[in-house]
């Protein structure tokens, strides 16, 4: 704002002149800033990808960094635009430090976040490309960012969970070991012979090329139910053959069941008239 300080009136316009022309001159180097600084911030995140991917880091890692130092560059980026403006930055920085205190506490849950993210990476109870179930949810490992971790559903919808909970919660983390046990539960009506049911199964594991000698698959009886007797069986396969065979095995069960004349039960209420 113009103050007039016993200066003839005549002298304004001049004055306003001057101001324009230093304002538009800050104006222009923030937009030189501005343009400059955002081609050299995605040339620095283009470069630092391909240093992470050419020292074959670890692709959690990667996610996580390039994530944490993008946003750094951007806070950067800012405060050099508003230094070209004109606005000392040292006062800019007093300023920052106290709102970022003030932010600080009141976003002390994204610190939690940020905080348990570095644990995740230190410790990888998971990394990207794993198939973990936490906090509800089930699904496949997509990225581990600053402050959330992302998961892929079954049904292709991502899912952005708090670092801070993926950290302090239980994972269950099902692609961590190379094997894993299939188990599936049938039942045969009451009457039917269980150890040639158990052959029967046995013959179709072992005919199974995904299902892995040892250990060696079991079928046992689980449970005398209401209407049916319960077979558990259970098999090891590796982690990338799982659901395949989880879903064939079902099929073959059954059409091996029909062939054989081996009956399936049908929910049953016997009544008894007085």
């Amino acid at each position: 704002m113009l103050a007039y300080s016993g200066m003839g009136w005549e002298q304004v316009p001049s004055q306003i002149v001057a101001w324009c022309f230093t304002a538009g001159k800050h104006i222009l180097l923030a937009v030189v800033v501005f343009v400059v600084g955002h081609y050299l911030v995605k040339l620095l995140n283009y470069l630092l990808a391909r240093f992470l991917e050419r020292r074959k880091v670890e692709i959690s890692v990667q996610t996580f960094v390039k994530s944490f130092v993008a946003i750094l560059l951007q806070v950067l980026l800012i405060i050099a635009v508003v230094g070209a403006l004109g606005v000392n930055t040292a006062s800019l920085a007093a300023l920052l430090a106290s709102f970022g205190v003030a932010v600080g506490m009141a976003l002390s849950g994204n610190l939690q976040n940020f905080a348990g993210g570095l644990i995740i990476l230190f410790l990888k109870p998971y990394k990207v490309g794993d198939w973990i179930e936490a906090q509800n949810i089930a699904g496949t490992v997509q990225s581990i960012q600053i402050f959330h971790t992302i998961l892929l559903t079954p049904d292709g919808q991502q899912v952005y969970v708090p670092n801070g909970q993926m950290s302090s919660g239980s994972i269950t983390n099902y692609t961590h070991t190379p094997t894993r046990r299939a188990e599936w539960v049938v039942g045969i009506e009451y009457g039917e012979d269980v150890d040639r049911a158990r052959k029967v199964v046995l013959e179709l594991l072992g005919n199974e090329a995904r299902i892995l000698a040892e250990p060696e698959a079991e079928v046992w009886v689980k449970e005398l139910n209401s209407s049916s007797v319960d077979l558990t069986i259970r098999a090891w396969v590796a982690n990338t053959d799982y659901w395949n065979v989880m879903f064939s095995m079902r099929e073959k069960i059954y059409e091996r069941f029909n062939a054989e004349g081996i009956q399936f039960p049908f929910q049953q209420i016997t009544i008894h008239q007085a």
